[in-house]
């Protein structure tokens, strides 16, 4: 009798297990999607957009850099969001209107699906293309719909900072720890080393002259140095302070320098000497030129803030 009981139990056993439903497949990963700006849902159901009497500043997380979109007249903010070690690829981008009020508070980042993105300090614009430096990656965004486009991986970068980027779609990037570099990554997603060492010390901002040069900044010291396409070093100017790290130059010529470590914004005009402009400013950083209102716009890091000078007349 026990034979047959464990007999019966075996063969219930069995089909159990054999009605038992396949595992579900996995979910298909949704596409990426880019935010939207300033909205919330109301009770009936719909969706509205933040009314024209409603004024909204912030949304950033240290933010280290900003570029400006002519075309739609926003500023890029580049947000870190929680650091590396907390969790990964939180990093996010806002939409900030030229008055510093607030468009879009993520942009791209809204969501991860389809989105890596981990720690972007440099960020540029040419030709409808965002770049960003992220670590050791340098990503292009698709500027009108944020879409992912490309993801180059340096090797030995480890905090791929200043960016700047060519029409053709030529990227020069700096590494600001060891090895201290200035990397360049063509069209075709190769990348090379541009620029090894001395008189580079601790590379951040990078930038392109009108004529197509390469001028980077050093937090080591503060000389500002000029670079023509072959790498060779044709010019070496000074702003007033060291520490630096956000460049601009203007279409004349004339530079514009942050000193993240001593607060300031130090001017340089063709052939003549740096003088300061703006003082007391907390951790400025990576800073970019909004062109249509004639006016730099100043990251502060941890500060979690935007600073802006206006340029007066040009």
């Amino acid at each position: 009798m026990p034979a047959l009981v464990g007999s019966i139990a075996l063969s219930l056993a069995s089909a159990a297990h054999a009605q038992q439903p396949a595992p579900a497949a996995p979910a298909a990963p949704k596409p990426f999607a880019a935010g939207e700006p300033l909205s919330a849902t109301n009770e009936a159901g719909v969706t509205q957009k933040t009314s024209s009497n409603v004024t909204v500043y912030g949304s950033f997380r240290f933010a280290e850099s900003c570029t400006f979109d002519p075309a739609r007249n926003l500023i890029l903010a580049m947000n870190r969001g929680n650091a590396e070690t907390v969790e990964k690829n939180d990093a996010y981008v806002s939409l900030i209107n030229p008055n510093g009020t607030v468009h879009t508070s993520k942009w791209i980042g809204a969501t991860r699906d389809g989105l890596t993105l981990n720690d972007p300090l440099g960020s540029a614009i040419a030709n409808g293309v965002l770049y960003v430096g992220d670590i050791d990656t340098v990503r292009s965004f698709d500027l009108k719909t944020g879409m992912p486009k490309s993801a180059v991986a340096i090797p030995e970068a480890n905090v791929l900072n200043g960016i700047a980027a060519a029409a053709d779609g030529t990227v020069y990037a700096s590494n600001t720890r060891d090895p201290q570099r200035i990397y360049k990554v063509t069209p075709d997603g190769k990348s090379s080393i541009f620029v090894n060492g001395a008189p580079l010390a601790q590379p951040n901002g990078v930038a392109l002259d009108p004529a197509g040069n390469i001028v980077v900044i050093n937090i080591g010291d503060n000389s500002v140095l000029t670079f023509d396409k072959s790498a060779k070093l044709i010019k070496t100017e000074h702003s007033n302070q060291s520490g630096n790290d956000g460049l601009v130059v203007l279409p004349d010529g004339t530079k514009y320098v942050t000193s993240v470590r001593f607060g300031s914004v130090s001017r340089i005009r063709p052939g003549k000497p740096a003088e300061i402009i703006a003082s007391g400013i907390p951790s400025p950083a990576s800073m970019c030129y909004d062109a249509k209102q004639n006016q730099l716009v100043i990251p502060m890091n941890n500060n979690n803030a935007l600073a802006f000078i206006k340029l007066g007349r040009k």
